[in-house]
């Protein structure tokens, strides 16, 4: 999406600029993002959240294997009933187990919707401080060399991340 809006806007700003001198810079929102105390309290909160929800599920899966190292062990002892019941019981722990990783991990699963919930609303600053810096100095196109848009050359002076970290009040 990014990269598509990126592309857009440079074939605009090539249509659009034969006539006039464009004025554009480079951020690195990286940088900029790694400057930010809010954005590390964030991404620390998400590590710890993550870490605590792998360790649940890692412990569910030991449970898992512990159950079936018993299972086989067991198993010559066992009638057909018996080794069935037990089993489905491996099994649904582990659908278990998966379901869950699932709902932690998985798309739209808890880290992301904790991810919105801690990183977007500073993301959102820097997004508008950007937009600020952007028309109080006219320009007409700003590139973020973090996002994975390309850049083969870019000239130190066009990078305004220290422009869009004063704006947010950091200093370097």
């Amino acid at each position: 999406m990014k990269n598509i809006l990126v592309s857009a806007l440079l074939v605009l700003a090539s249509v659009s600029g034969a006539n006039a001198q464009q004025h554009y810079c480079i951020i690195d929102s990286k940088y900029i993002l790694e400057k930010m105390s809010d954005y590390k309290d964030a991404q620390s909160k998400l590590d710890n959240l993550s870490k605590g929800w792998q360790k649940e599920i890692d412990d569910k899966m030991a449970e898992v294997d512990k159950m079936y190292k018993g299972y086989q062990a067991e198993k010559p002892m066992l009638s057909d009933d018996m080794r069935k019941k037990r089993e489905d019981e491996i099994v649904a722990k582990e659908k278990e187990a998966k379901d869950l990783q699932k709902q932690r991990f998985g798309y739209e699963g808890d880290l992301f919707k904790k991810r919105q919930e801690f990183i977007k609303p500073v993301q959102d600053r820097v997004f508008n401080a950007v937009q600020k810096m952007a028309s109080s100095k006219n320009y007409d196109l700003v590139l973020d060399k973090a996002g994975g848009v390309t850049l083969f050359y870019a000239d130190p002076k066009l990078d305004r991340s220290d422009d869009v970290l004063k704006i947010l009040g950091i200093n370097k």
